[in-house]
């Protein structure tokens, strides 16, 4: 199956419409689990495996997730099964955080590190229960400091193809 990729980015950044892409090539994607309610256009079971507070909870105890977190006061997890078959994850550098480090050598991690004023303007023309300056603050807290990528994308109109490409390359470094 290769390295697994990790695709980490503010909200607004890009690293859906890519995940998307690379479904529409056949890779195996992860659909993690979350609390939170689901966004107009997001569906059930291809978005995110959407449940409960109370049953998230109950699925952590019984150790079923492989990392989980709390963002903006909701939780997300990626399901043990998911992390050993799938190859595309989309994490918070909260979630990278608990990647044992065997591990996370088998990785790619690709940060998606657009500008606000892009992901403003993204997020402005989505409709949901999150308000624009929460996401952007709660990324701030989130994204302070995070060094922990392999390739960084800046370019709000980055060519899904040719990041594709890129990221074959190096996975085979």
């Amino acid at each position: 199956m290769g390295k697994k990729i990790i695709l980490v980015g503010k909200a607004g950044s890009g690293k859906d419409f890519f995940r998307d892409f690379l479904s529409s090539k056949g890779e195996k994607i992860d659909v993690s689990y979350t609390s939170r309610p689901p966004r107009e256009g997001e569906e059930g079971g291809y978005t995110y495996n959407y449940i409960s507070k109370l049953d998230f909870i109950i699925m952590d105890r019984k150790g079923e997730f492989f990392e989980s977190v709390e963002f903006n006061t909701w939780k997300y997890g990626t399901h043990i099964d998911s992390w050993k078959n799938n190859k595309i994850f989309i994490m918070t550098p909260s979630g990278i955080k608990h990647i044992p480090e065997e591990q996370l050598r088998d990785c790619l991690i690709v940060y998606f590190d657009i500008s606000e004023r892009v992901r403003r303007d993204r997020l402005s023309k989505r409709f949901d229960s999150d308000s624009v300056e929460r996401r952007i603050g709660s990324d701030e807290k989130d994204f302070s400091n995070f060094l922990n990528f392999n390739l960084r994308i800046t370019n709000s109109l980055f060519s899904c193809s040719s990041l594709n490409s890129i990221i074959q390359k190096l996975e085979k470094l």
